[in-house]
C-alpha cells in the first residue's frame, strides 16, 4: 500500500462537500500512472463512496478529451448539485457506442479518476484534487499490460492529446496533492 493513502483518506474524510452533499475527489495524471489503483485504495478506506472512471465517459478513441467530455463532466456535477443524483451514459468500448445509462443517488464521496478529471470546468465542485505521475514509458507499458495489445496503435495519439490537454488545463499546477505513481500499481 502506498504510504500516502492513510493521510489522503483522513484528509478526504474531513473535506466539505462542494457539489451538493458530495465530496468530489479528482485523480488525474498520465495514462498508466496508477489513478484507478489509487482510487480503489482510497475507496476502500471510505464509506458511502462511488468511483467514476473517465474511460466510461470518453466517446471512443476519436472523441476522448473533447468538449463533449467537458459537457458530460459538467452535467454530472450539475445533476449532483441540483438533484442529488449521479447520472451519465457509459461508453461501451466493445461496441464502440454509447451504452447503458448509469444512475444512482449521489454518495457522500465521489471519486472521479482518469485523464481529464482535473480539468478546469470541474474544479469549483472538487473538494480534493490529486495529480499522479509516472514516466511516459512506464505508463505506456502499464496500459498495454492492463488493456492488451489492442490499444497499442491508439496510444501514441492519445498520449499526445493528453499532454496537450494537461498543458491547456494546467492540470498538474492546479492539483492540491502530487504523487508518484511508481509505488502504485
Amino acid at each position: 500500500m502506498n504510504q500516502q493513502i492513510p493521510e489522503l483518506s483522513s484528509q478526504i474524510a474531513t473535506r466539505s462537500a462542494k457539489c451538493g452533499k458530495s465530496v468530489l475527489i479528482s485523480i488525474d495524471g498520465p495514462a498508466g500512472s496508477g489513478k484507478t489503483s489509487l482510487a480503489a485504495e482510497l475507496a476502500s478506506k471510505l464509506t458511502d463512496v462511488q468511483i467514476i472512471h473517465m474511460d466510461d465517459l470518453y466517446l471512443g478513441w476519436q472523441n476522448t478529451l473533447t468538449d463533449s467530455l467537458t459537457s458530460n463532466l459538467l452535467g454530472i456535477a450539475h445533476n449532483i448539485q441540483n438533484l442529488g443524483i449521479v447520472s451519465f451514459a457509459k461508453f461501451d468500448w466493445s461496441n464502440n457506442s454509447i451504452g447503458e445509462v448509469v444512475k444512482y443517488q449521489a454518495p457522500k464521496f465521489l471519486i472521479i479518476e482518469g485523464v481529464g478529471s482535473g480539468q478546469e470546468v470541474l474544479r469549483p465542485f472538487v473538494s480534493m484534487s490529486i495529480w499522479i505521475e509516472v514516466p511516459i514509458d512506464i505508463g505506456l507499458a502499464r496500459v498495454i499490460e492492463r488493456d492488451g495489445e489492442i490499444v497499442r496503435d491508439h496510444m501514441p495519439a492519445f498520449l499526445a492529446l493528453q499532454e496537450s490537454h494537461f498543458r491547456k488545463e494546467e492540470t498538474k499546477m492546479h492539483a492540491e496533492y502530487h504523487l508518484s505513481g511508481l509505488g502504485i500499481v
